[in-house]
């Protein structure tokens, strides 16, 4: 039988999400979109909520909660600000390959970790001329005794600089292309790394996006996840449980900016009537809706195939293709309804606009999304 009625536990969750969302996040959203500062302290409160690090394992000392638990927490909090959520949330994407490839001992040491202590983890794949195509990337790990030798610069890695360690894909075998590709966890406080400056982006400027140069930095080989050649698909077997929760974001961003643009379309009058009572509007915002619960159902249906133990790889392309592209629309029909004033930083339709670029980009790009749905169609 097919439900689509959340357990008492997951309202339970939503709704602690969503109190939190509008008591500590909305208020402080547009402060820290100006000064680009980390929510530091916004974050800590969450931590100790239990609304980070919620797919920790409970043998690890987390709640073990599946990733549809995941994404209802996510929608909730992007809701708020995405910059903050992504703050929060990259502690996924980073430990995901661990908790796809790690044994036993690096699970309860780096995943333990997360939920005994308030520290954050990073996922350093991206370089400068190596986004979505992988397999380009240059930075190495050469093995030396019972020790790895990793060189190399990674780019717009999420948490750079606040991170206690980082998930880190290098080339072990440059002749075997994707197939040389391994993965390791690397402590930040590792001789060796430097952290860069902070990137001013375009949108989510609470998020701490930098460059990281990796110069000699010595890794035990007990640090090595699963074996060597392994990185490329721990990588994007990764992406199987965190595109879901991104995708989730992408929906909580869209809410938002259609909830501001039903508040200013029944408050705003033109010859004497609220714009809302306008075709010309209302259709805008009828299609944001649809859409809104059409993401939606994507994203739990990607999330839900996963916490079933199944492959979700074309479902999780689904929801982050569909997902992104919408947010994107709605942020911009949300700034058309609001006029003038959505052009203006007064209105917080013109931050949702910029904050949603990025889902059209990060965690792999549309047209990425399209290439592997395309894979699992022709060769699956």
């Amino acid at each position: 039988m097919i439900s689509f009625e959340l357990s008492d536990e997951q309202k339970e969750l939503q709704r602690l999400a969503r109190e939190f969302t509008a008591k500590e996040i909305v208020p402080k959203a547009a402060h820290h979109d100006e000064k680009g500062e980390f929510p530091m302290e916004i974050a800590k409160k969450a931590w100790e909520l239990g609304l980070m690090n919620t797919h920790v394992p409970q043998d690890c000392g987390g709640m073990g909660l599946g990733v549809l638990d995941g994404s209802i927490v996510t929608e909730e909090l992007a809701y708020g600000c995405t910059g903050i959520c992504t703050a929060m949330e990259a502690n996924h994407l980073a430990t995901a390959p661990v908790l796809v490839a790690g044994s036993d001992e690096q699970k309860k040491k780096y995943l333990g970790k997360l939920v005994s202590d308030f520290t954050f983890a990073a996922y350093c794949v991206t370089e400068p001329n190596a986004g979505s195509d992988v397999a380009a990337i240059r930075t190495t790990a050469k093995k030396v005794g019972n020790e790895y030798v990793i060189n190399g610069s990674k780019m717009w890695i999420t948490n750079g600089s606040v991170a206690d360690w980082y998930f880190v894909l290098a080339v072990t075998d440059p002749a075997a292309k994707h197939k040389g590709l391994t993965g390791f966890i690397v402590d930040a406080k590792s001789p060796g790394i430097t952290v860069g400056k902070k990137e001013w982006n375009m949108g989510q400027r609470a998020s701490d996006t930098r460059g990281i140069t990796f110069e000699d930095v010595k890794v035990p080989a007990t640090n090595l996840l699963g074996k060597e050649g392994d990185g490329f698909k721990i990588a994007m077997g990764a992406f199987d449980h965190t595109r879901p929760s991104v995708a989730a974001g992408a929906v909580g961003l869209a809410r938002r900016a259609m909830d501001e643009a039903i508040n200013y379309s029944q408050t705003r009058k033109t010859f004497g009537q609220p714009i809302a009572a306008y075709q010309g509007v209302s259709f805008m915002i009828a299609d944001m809706a649809k859409d809104i619960e059409a993401a939606r159902m994507l994203v739990w249906r990607a999330a839900w195939e996963i916490d079933q133990g199944r492959r979700n790889t074309k479902f999780a392309a689904f929801a982050k293709a569909f997902a992104a592209d919408m947010a994107m629309r709605v942020a911009t029909d949300a700034v058309q309804v609001h006029g003038g004033y959505g052009y203006s930083s007064e209105y917080p339709v013109e931050k949702l606009m910029r904050d949603a670029k990025i889902y059209q980009i990060y965690e792999g790009t549309s047209q990425i999304q399209r290439l592997i749905i395309a894979k699992e169609i022709f060769e699956r």
